[in-house]
């Protein structure tokens, strides 16, 4: 098994290119690899296998816990720069299989694909319940693009 390591804005990935479909993930492989102390570490593994219904490719995201994610943002980005450098392309847009339902990346690799510029499509934003965040928050609500999030504001002091 080959997986390479990808960094999104704080958040780190090891992707699996599985475009044959036939190198299942499951949650015990997910906490050994992306253990921090024992495995390579990371915040999550992604597998990256054949798409359906007139995508490029599907995504499988399970956390460092072992839990499945329907989606990530900094997660499908890293996706893309795995898939376009094994691809050897510059410049490519991919319609990704989620468990959020389809998903568009645009990216574009510079520095010999070290580096890379992209942007994703996080689909429609819906508000989703909010637990109150406490540490002095003004106000709070939940927002969903695939996968929960809390925004929340605190005073300046």
């Amino acid at each position: 098994m080959q997986l390479t390591k990808h960094h999104g804005l704080g958040n780190d990935f090891l992707v699996l290119l599985d475009l044959e479909g036939t190198t299942p993930i499951d949650a015990g492989l997910a906490q050994a690899v992306c253990d921090r102390r024992r495995g390579v570490g990371a915040d999550g593994l992604i597998r990256v296998s054949p798409g359906s219904g007139g995508t490029d490719v599907a995504m499988t995201l399970l956390n460092s816990d072992g839990g499945r994610a329907e989606m990530s943002g900094n997660g499908i980005r890293c996706l893309a720069h795995a898939l376009a450098r094994s691809q050897g392309v510059e410049r490519a847009t991919y319609d990704i299989t989620t468990d959020a339902g389809p998903r568009r990346v645009e990216i574009e690799l510079s520095d010999g694909g070290r580096t890379a510029w992209s942007t994703a499509d996080m689909g429609v934003l819906r508000a989703a319940p909010a637990r109150d965040p406490g540490l002095g928050a003004e106000a709070s609500m939940g927002v969903d693009v695939g996968n929960p999030h809390l925004v929340a504001r605190f005073r300046d002091e």
